[in-house]
């Protein structure tokens, strides 16, 4: 049998597009080490300058690892948005393909060709090979974005927004609880815009509803809710259903009302911060924000204003981004650029901030009876097991680790009662309760 060696980068919504791939490559067993592999792919990210580096550098030491007359494959964003140019320029990679083409991929590997198809590929009905866990699966609603911020080339290599049809998600979440998965995260570039591309305003409201007539779910949240297309509707609905956690990620960027319209973000302060107070007030809710620091026209004003606000806020997590100057964005010809140091400066103040949030966000458990999946063993050490609070997202919002259990016969991927005593580091120390 073929041995494959795939590798995704970036964000979740590239891992669906991966496990596609996985599914349609089920002839090839899997391997760890490139060396044996018949096949490589790379499904890289386009997005800012740091993933660009990170999916070029991926491509080079695969190539300088992989045996004789094996392919190496090049697929996804970084493809896509440069595929005239890296074709040229990369003798390195055997096939390239971009953001249309996972379910053909053993196509074009057996027929050794590249292909850049016109339209951007959206699940409709296929397979995928869900790696990771055994409980829990990424739904994709959507590619492309509506959205024009100015610093985001997303729009330009992915086109406008494209919703997979309800019934599609709806039967592909049925499947994979017939496969035995309880938990599920929603994803998209821009899920609040869910279906407004067919003339449906309340488009996630209408998934949140179908979703939650479904038996056998015992968790699920929405990622990446955009300000403008945000309502207390669509809030309400999260707060109310009994499947749907209250998790609210909506990356708001900035909170200054200038640096909201340079960003173009199609909000200001006032409305965006009502939002939030509203996301705060319901039951045991988790926020999640992004902010970018140093766009151009970003003055110390600007900045002061928005530490500040991180100060007086409560986010549970914030992903902290350098601003990163992308061709084919609006924020690409903008004058007064920041310079480099005073980007890092402004990182480095922010980075306090938000350190000390997330451990008032994690003291909050200490003392009280969570909610958690059990992962299995943890990373930090084989004595103690990794747990993830039933709230949080995957991967990204931390572990709690177990080092005692009065239940025996633990089963990876259930859902335990967790007695909360410490937070070290930044994980929290549980006891896994009868």
């Amino acid at each position: 049998m073929r041995k494959l060696h795939i590798v995704s980068l970036g964000c979740t919504k590239n891992l669906v597009d991966t496990e596609v791939m996985l599914a349609r490559l089920k002839d090839f067993s899997l391997t760890q080490n490139p060396q044996e592999a018949d096949v490589i792919i790379v499904n890289t990210c386009g997005f800012i300058n740091a993933a660009k580096e990170e999916s070029l550098q991926t491509i080079f030491d695969l190539h300088s690892q992989r045996k004789e007359d094996s392919l190496l494959v090049m697929a996804g964003c970084l493809s896509e948005r440069y595929k005239e140019q890296l074709q040229k320029e990369l003798p390195e990679v055997d096939i390239f393909t971009g953001v249309g083409d996972y379910a053909k991929i053993d196509e074009l590997i057996k027929e050794k060709k590249s292909h850049f198809s016109e339209q951007v590929y959206l699940i409709s009905q296929e397979e995928r090979l869900i790696t990771g866990s055994n409980y829990h699966a990424y739904i994709k609603l959507s590619e492309g974005c509506n959205q024009r911020c100015s610093f985001c080339a997303i729009p330009s290599f992915k086109g406008r927004l494209h919703s997979r049809p309800l019934d599609y998600v709806v039967d592909e979440v049925k499947r994979l609880v017939d496969r035995g998965f309880i938990d599920f995260s929603f994803i998209s570039q821009d899920s609040s815009s869910y279906l407004r591309d067919a003339g449906i305003k309340d488009g996630l409201i209408r998934l949140i509803e179908e979703i939650e007539k479904i038996e056998g779910i015992e968790s699920a949240r929405i990622l990446y809710l955009y300000p403008s297309t945000t309502s207390y509707a669509l809030i309400d609905a999260i707060t109310q259903a009994k499947n749907f956690v209250n998790y609210f990620e909506m990356p708001i960027q900035h909170i200054s009302d200038r640096m909201l319209k340079l960003m173009k973000r199609g909000i200001g302060k006032e409305p965006t911060l009502k939002l939030l107070e509203k996301m705060r007030e319901a039951p045991e809710s988790f926020l999640r924000t992004s902010i970018i620091v140093g766009h151009p026209g970003e003055k110390e004003k600007d900045f002061q204003e928005l530490q500040a606000f991180l100060e007086d806020f409560d986010f549970d997590r914030v992903n902290l981004f350098a601003y990163s100057d992308e061709e084919n964005t609006a924020a690409f010809g903008m004058r007064e650029k920041v310079a480099d140091e005073v980007i890092e400066e402004r990182l480095a103040i922010l980075e306090e901030i938000v350190t000390a949030k997330k451990q008032k966000s994690l003291q909050k458990d200490v003392g009280k009876m969570v909610e958690a999946y059990l992962d299995g063993t943890s990373s930090e050490s084989e004595l103690l097991l990794s747990a993830r609070k039933k709230i949080w997202a995957p991967e990204i919002d931390g572990e709690i680790l177990i080092n005692d259990s009065e239940v025996e016969n633990l089963q990876i991927g259930k859902c335990y009662k967790v007695a909360i005593n410490e937070v070290v580091g930044e994980s929290l120390i549980g006891t896994i309760r009868s």
